[in-house]
């Protein structure tokens, strides 16, 4: 790493908002469920009609939870204690504390085959890239609710695009965007956007898109200040630094 060879030291913060981020999910999906967003819209309008607002209820519907690490494990906890979803759940490390009230591990394909409502909390990694792809689109449920809170290119958004448009899909809530980089967290409410996938995902009625504001809650800004002080302070007194990062040397043979 460049840095260590330069004499610095690379901190990370970690874990800084799992309620945040979980949270948000949480509201992502009953927004687009309960077709909030559009009630908003119409509201301000003077439009006070019902019609085209029928939901959905959350309680006895069939939630997957992809990742239930501390983000993950806390939509897990949430969809089965609090609005009575059954919960499965796909990952390498069993939570023993979601089996205890009743979430249901099982393998990843089964869990995208079977659920009704969809929620990415897994890395990104050359594995779990485009996860969701044409060929789970086309074998999930009917109407299935997908949410992600995660990473972008979880989903492949030209895939995406095409299951929205044959109408397999009940809906679609995004905090991140497969190509965000120079879009995502500026004002660009008076340029054309040269993203004609982005711009075609907008146009869905039932998609739902925030610009990664699943972790922004003054809770989570005040640790991500808090750890890198701290981590300050312990460089400049020269402990040792709880969150450094550290190049791993590639093992011989390894690809």
């Amino acid at each position: 790493m460049a840095a260590e060879t330069l004499g610095l030291a690379v901190v990370r913060v970690p874990g800084y908002s799992p309620h945040a981020v979980s949270e948000f999910t949480i509201g992502l999906l009953l927004a687009l469920d309960r077709k909030i967003h559009r009630a908003w819209s119409r509201v301000r309008e003077n439009n006070f009609a019902l019609d085209g607002l029928v939901g959905r209820n959350l309680h006895g519907r069939v939630a997957g939870v992809v990742g239930t690490g501390q983000i993950g494990g806390l939509v897990a906890r949430s969809l089965r204690a609090g609005f009575g979803c059954e919960v499965l759940a796909s990952d390498p490390v069993v939570d023993e504390a979601l089996v205890a009230i009743g979430v249901r591990y099982v393998e990843r394909e089964d869990l995208l085959r079977e659920a009704d409502i969809i929620t990415l909390h897994c890395p990104l990694t050359p594995e779990t890239r485009h996860l969701i792809d044409g060929s789970v689109l086309a074998t999930a449920r009917p109407d299935l609710v997908l949410v992600n809170t995660s990473r972008g290119a979880l989903i492949d958004s030209a895939a995406l695009i095409e299951a929205l448009k044959a109408r397999r899909l009940g809906g679609v809530a995004l905090d991140v965007y497969e190509q965000e980089a120079g879009i995502f967290f500026d004002d660009l409410s008076s340029e054309i956007i040269d993203d004609d996938i982005l711009q075609r995902l907008l146009t869905f009625p039932n998609v739902l898109m925030t610009g990664q504001q699943a972790f922004l809650t003054e809770e989570a800004l005040t640790a991500i200040a808090e750890t890198t002080l701290e981590s300050i302070r312990a460089y400049s007194a020269g402990e040792p630094l709880c969150h450094q990062l550290r190049h791993q040397p590639t093992r011989p043979g390894a690809g």
